[in-house]
């Protein structure tokens, strides 16, 4: 365990100050845990009466918000019984109609409760329309009667800021009287993803358990590869000791953390299905497109959409925009060319040469036949059609492939460009182990733009020095309305950069 309390530190100032804040995170990232042990921290300090409890039982009663205020008030009740003392819980509720009741009962308790209340509404993201205004107008309602008669501190916890919560309560801020459905916060925490340190520390507390070490360097890609989110963090490690089963006089090395990655992401475990699920909303799309395509981001300063997905953890919570982590990189991209990979016949062995290394130009020839064949109608679908032809050939090449090497995935926002650094290990003929590498760079000339022949070549030089490689690839697809028909123009060449006269291929398509 990383210490819960240490995630959110600021609570007990701003319960101190009476202060109405929110809670927000992506899924899986400890917001119950660490506020059941605020709560009891709390408790536990003689000061307060502090309680955790879920709106979840409100999901079902939609816009009847009568229901679901009883049943967050049945929460209340069946919570309080367990984590309080007898003298600190809730009296008989009020019988008070519907529109008046949650203020009411509240009131009550906060009257004959010892302490200050803190109360902490966790999923309140549950709630929809008519139950989400209620619960809101209502908390605002009895704000300023607090600490004697009402509440003191109250939390909103859920996967999304108190803006969002506008949307759910219907999109129109004018319905609840302000823009703000909880225009009576003191602040909005974001419960943050794990730090290295906090990686090394938990994995540490495993190596202190089981006397079982992480080799060198290994902590720190198990960082890299999950951003720190804290199902990540742990799912890659349990995969590794319970699924793998290394043995525990064995180190955990950096190939079998990339094993585990593998192996977590063809399985669409819970969380990461649930992340792929939301590629299909509007929002999300409209920010993810251009992200994979790697253009320039067209939206507003304090854009909501690139904020959502921030407070889904889809993206970085810093900008530049960039896809949180390099699972989430691979699971968007598989889950968005998995039509592809279902398509491509091609026999993956066939590109393994007798000496075990892979044959990249033959994928590349082969690719292009199937390009010319296949690919108006892969890229004619308008689903992520920013990004559409480099999603075709990353399902291709991601077919193909698969179960014997690595596809690394980077994406240059604003730079126009996909980068892939393919990682293919062998045995050579002494045994001993190798690892081919190949770069490809991807990108498209739409309509109105020049050649971006020169520009590739450029950015592929830099890609190379940073790799240390000394050939690579350069894939540009023609998106321009009047561009010659795909047979035509799809064809595969020898170019030179100009800067460091590197051999590359050119594939246009």
């Amino acid at each position: 365990m990383v210490p819960a309390l240490a995630r959110l530190p600021e609570i007990p100032d701003l319960v101190a100050r009476e202060g109405y804040v929110v809670v927000h995170a992506p899924r899986q990232t400890g917001k119950t845990t660490t506020l059941l042990a605020l709560a009891a921290e709390l408790t536990a300090s003689g000061r307060y009466a502090a309680l955790r409890f879920s709106c979840e039982v409100g999901r079902a009663a939609g816009d009847g918000y009568g229901a679901a205020i009883r049943g967050i008030l049945g929460r209340i009740r069946s919570n309080a019984e367990d984590a309080l003392l007898p003298e600190l819980r809730p009296p008989s509720w009020p019988d008070e109609p519907d529109d008046i009741l949650l203020v009411e009962a509240l009131r009550a308790w906060a009257k004959v409760c010892p302490r200050p209340l803190v109360l902490f509404f966790d999923e309140i993201d549950a709630l929809r329309g008519e139950s989400l205004i209620s619960v809101l107008s209502q908390l605002r309602d009895g704000y300023s009667d607090r600490p004697r008669d009402f509440p003191a501190s109250v939390a909103l916890c859920g996967l999304r800021d108190v803006r969002d919560h506008k949307m759910a309560s219907g999109g129109d801020g004018s319905r609840l009287g302000t823009s703000s459905p909880f225009n009576v916060k003191l602040e909005s925490l974001r419960l943050g993803d794990f730090s290295l340190d906090d990686v090394t520390a938990l994995y540490g507390q495993h190596t202190a358990d089981t006397g079982q070490i992480f080799a060198d360097g290994a902590v720190k890609h198990a960082f890299a590869l999950t951003g720190g989110q804290p199902w990540l963090v742990n799912a890659l490690a349990r995969e590794v000791v319970e699924k793998i089963r290394v043995p525990l006089d064995t180190a955990i090395t950096v190939d079998h953390l990339e094993e585990s990655k593998e192996r977590l992401i063809l399985a669409r475990a819970t969380h990461l299905d649930s992340l792929a699920a939301r590629l299909a909303e509007p929002r999300v799309r409209r920010i993810i497109g251009p992200v994979l395509a790697g253009d320039l981001l067209t939206v507003e300063p304090y854009d909501d959409d690139v904020s959502y997905l921030r407070d889904l953890g889809l993206i970085t919570p810093s900008p530049p925009v960039r896809i949180a982590n390099p699972i989430y990189r691979e699971v968007i991209v598989r889950v968005l060319s998995s039509l592809v990979e279902e398509n491509v016949t091609a026999d993956p062995r066939s590109f393994v040469r007798p000496d075990g290394t892979f044959d990249f130009p033959k994928m590349l020839d082969e690719f292009a036949e199937w390009w010319i064949e296949h690919g108006e109608f892969l890229v004619s679908g308008g689903f992520y059609n920013e990004a559409a032809p480099q999603l075709v050939l990353m399902g291709y090449l991601q077919r193909v492939v698969n179960g014997g090497g690595y596809v690394e995935r980077e994406y240059g926002v604003g730079a126009g460009r996909i980068d892939l650094h393919i990682r293919w290990p062998y045995s050579g003929p002494d045994g001993a182990r190798h690892v081919q590498r190949e770069a490809l760079e991807m990108k498209t000339w739409p309509a109105g733009r020049p050649d971006p022949l020169r520009q590739g070549l450029r950015q592929l030089d830099r890609y190379l020095d940073r790799l240390g490689l000394d050939t690579g690839t350069l894939a540009i697809f023609d998106q321009r309305p009047d561009a010659p028909d795909i047979a035509e123009r799809t064809a595969i060449t020898t170019t030179t950069s100009p800067t460091s006269g590197r051999r590359i291929a050119l594939l246009r398509g």
